[in-house]
């Protein structure tokens, strides 16, 4: 059974988001190449990856997850908010983007605005957030199987062999 965990990726970002150059600020990073890569990777991977200038909060998408996760959606959502986030561009961390999503898999839009402004799932996520910081999760995805860890994106092949204890993991928590 797979079990999606939040994790707080820079959860200080502001709802009207951050541009890539403001988020990596006073760090050495090429950002061209650094989304070069993430494009070559998702495209061997078969994984949607357009042209990001920004990042957005995701916090309230990670809540309205638990909500679709309680409504046996959340597999559903959680890919269609990777589509939309990291494919399309659409700043997630927006009420009137998260309704639409909930919607395009069949989920109730006024549900979804009820649990967002009543915040109804911070708790669960809250909690997701300190087991990730107790494990030492520091990136996304984070794979953890029986006590091994495995960071990074992965072919299924791959993935594959971490499940069946056939591939080195990153550590051993």
């Amino acid at each position: 059974m797979v079990q999606w965990t939040a994790f707080p990726l820079h959860p200080n970002t502001p709802k009207e988001g951050l541009t890539l150059q403001e988020l990596f600020a006073g760090r050495d990073i090429n950002i061209g190449q650094l989304l070069a890569k993430l494009k070559q990777t998702a495209d061997t991977l078969g994984l949607p990856f357009g042209d990001r200038e920004k990042t957005y909060n995701s916090r309230m998408a990670q809540e309205l997850g638990k909500w679709a996760e309680a409504e046996n959606a959340g597999d559903r959502f959680h890919q269609a908010v990777f589509q939309a986030y990291f494919a399309e561009g659409i700043n997630i961390g927006r009420a009137k983007h998260l309704m639409a999503i909930a919607e395009s898999v069949g989920l109730s839009g006024d549900e979804a605005h009820d649990i967002l402004v009543q915040r109804t799932f911070k708790q669960q996520v809250d909690e997701d957030w300190n087991r990730s910081l107790e494990m030492g999760v520091t990136a996304v995805p984070t794979f953890v199987m029986n006590g091994r860890v495995l960071v990074g994106a992965h072919s299924f092949d791959q993935l594959y062999d971490f499940i069946h204890g056939k591939v080195m993991p990153s550590r051993i928590l």
